[in-house]
């Protein structure tokens, strides 16, 4: 498993040559989303997609909002 910086340097060189600061701190916090997101996963800390629609259902109800 390559360290967190190999990974960063991977990136940093397929970005393009006019990217900026921006482009970079995406790649940051998307990363930071997917890795607790695994983690989540590998903790049990999920629901099933029916519970989701379920969950989201009820909220949008609340909310006065129609469901799609």
């Amino acid at each position: 498993m390559r360290t967190f910086k190999e990974e960063l340097l991977a990136w940093a060189n397929n970005l393009a040559d006019d990217c900026d600061l921006t482009d970079v701190e995406y790649f940051v916090y998307v990363r930071r989303q997917v890795d607790r997101g695994l983690a989540d996963m590998e903790a049990g800390r999920v629901v099933s997609h029916e519970e989701a629609k379920r969950e989201s259902a009820e909220w949008l109800k609340s909310s006065g909002r129609a469901a799609p």
